[in-house]
This record gives structure tokens, C-alpha cells and sequence, in this order.
């Protein structure tokens, strides 16, 4: 059997393929195409098409020995609520969960306004749980995470750095028209809201009761936010990979 990888799927395949387009695989018994190609190290959220002569295929088409199978990568912008012959249930929207190994990446996603769950020391088969359950999206720099049956919808992030992480997100899905910064809390994730000072007053600190007005406070943890040097600083990063107008 041979498989072309296309794009930097050729990147992931294990020793001594990795950097091959062109491989010949050894059929021994039977399995599926999603099963040979993670046997080659690709997970199976990399993969955007797959064709045999000109035609697509699913996951679950089996390898036969002289079949020449196309692997195509996911092509910005990824479009999740679409259904696609290798994902035919679609997601509602774009959420996302995120494995502690790009944690940061998750305080990004929420600072910008994306529904984003993130918990430390969580396990994996735990968070697969959410994600499965919520239908989100899984990222992480786990491939053999990424492998899982349960996972059909995740992304293996390549970038080391969480901003640059942050712009690799943004360019696959095409979000950069949907920011809504400082809307979530990055502690929690929940929704934040307007809030009146008197009604927090006893929680302010005196030099904050002093120089702030405006508050907003989380429907979730009930953390309070206002316009400080932090906020302007978190602004200059997003404004670097989206465009938005920004709360008052």
C-alpha cells in the first residue's frame, strides 16, 4: 500500500518515515485507514481529507494492499459545524478544552472571549470526558491523546510559545473577526458581567476603591475585574491576532 502524506502531516510520522510524503506501508492484516495512519504516527484529528484514486474516504474505509491512499491535512479555516464525510456530526459551536501541557494557551483563548475549559491535574481519560460530553474541541501536544477513538474533534498544536500558540488557533479556525476580549474570566472561564461598585465595595482594596469605577464581576467564581494597567497589556496582545471592538 502506498500513502502520500501532504503538508506537515509528513512532520508527525514516527522514525524512520518522519519527513517522507511517500511510504510504503506493509499491510500484515486487515485494519482501517485511521488505524494505519496512526500506526504511522499521525493522529487521526490531523487529518483534514482522505482520498483512494479520487475518491474520499472515511476513518473506517479498510487498507487494501494496492490502493494508493492521499492523506490531506485540516485547510484553514476550519469550519467544525459543517459536517464532513470523516466528521459527520458537526459541533455547535466553537468551544474548546485544553490539556495542561498548553495551559497558557487556554488563559489566551478565555482573555479573548472563547469558551475554553482548562483545569490542572486533570486526567486524561477525565478531560476526554468533557470533551466528549461538552462537544469541544481537545488541544494538546499529546499525539497519542489526540489518538483516542473518543476524541473526533482536536488539533495538535505545534507552536512552543502560547502567543504564537494563540495566532496557530486563530489562523486554523479563522476566528480573527470573533474576538470578544475580557468577557470571560480567566480563572474560571465563566461569563463576566457588569457589576456596580457599591454592590463590591467591601471587596475592593483602598487604593482600588479610590482610582476604579467600572467593575465586572464572573457569574461563575464571582471574581472581580476592572480597567487597570493589566488590562491594557492584555489588550496589546490580542489586538497583535484579532480584530474586535473592546468593552468599555
Amino acid at each position: 500500500m502506498i500513502i502520500n502524506f501532504w503538508g506537515n502531516l509528513k512532520e508527525l510520522l514516527r522514525p524512520p518515515f518522519k519527513g517522507q510524503k511517500r511510504v510504503e506501508y506493509q499491510l500484515t492484516r486487515q485494519a482501517s485507514v485511521k488505524d494505519i495512519i496512526e500506526a504511522l504516527g499521525v493522529p487521526h484529528t490531523e487529518v483534514g481529507r482522505l482520498t483512494v484514486a479520487g475518491r474520499e474516504i472515511s476513518f473506517a474505509a479498510p487498507g487494501a494492499k494496492d490502493d494508493t491512499l492521499d492523506v490531506y491535512p485540516l485547510s484553514p479555516p476550519v469550519d467544525v459545524t459543517t459536517p464532513t464525510l470523516l466528521r459527520p456530526e458537526p459541533l455547535p459551536g466553537l468551544t474548546f478544552a485544553v490539556d495542561m501541557n498548553v495551559g497558557k494557551l487556554a488563559t489566551l483563548l478565555r482573555m479573548a472571549g472563547f469558551d475554553t475549559f482548562y483545569q490542572n491535574y486533570i486526567s486524561d481519560p477525565e478531560l476526554i470526558a468533557v470533551a466528549v460530553r461538552e462537544r469541544r474541541i481537545l488541544l494538546s501536544k499529546d499525539t497519542d491523546l489526540l489518538k483516542r477513538k473518543e476524541v473526533v474533534f482536536g488539533y495538535l498544536v505545534r507552536e512552543i510559545y502560547p502567543e504564537r500558540q494563540l495566532a496557530e488557533i486563530v489562523h486554523l479556525f479563522g476566528i480573527k473577526g470573533q474576538f470578544k476580549p475580557l468577557s470571560r474570566c480567566l480563572r474560571c472561564n465563566g461569563l463576566l458581567q457588569p457589576v456596580g461598585k457599591e454592590q463590591i465595595i467591601e471587596q475592593l482594596e483602598p487604593l482600588t476603591k479610590k482610582y476604579y469605577d467600572s467593575f465586572r464581576q464572573c457569574l461563575g467564581c464571582g471574581k472581580i475585574y476592572w480597567p487597570g494597567t493589566h488590562r491594557d497589556k492584555m489588550l496589546l496582545v490580542l489586538n497583535r491576532y484579532g480584530d474586535y471592538r473592546a468593552l468599555d
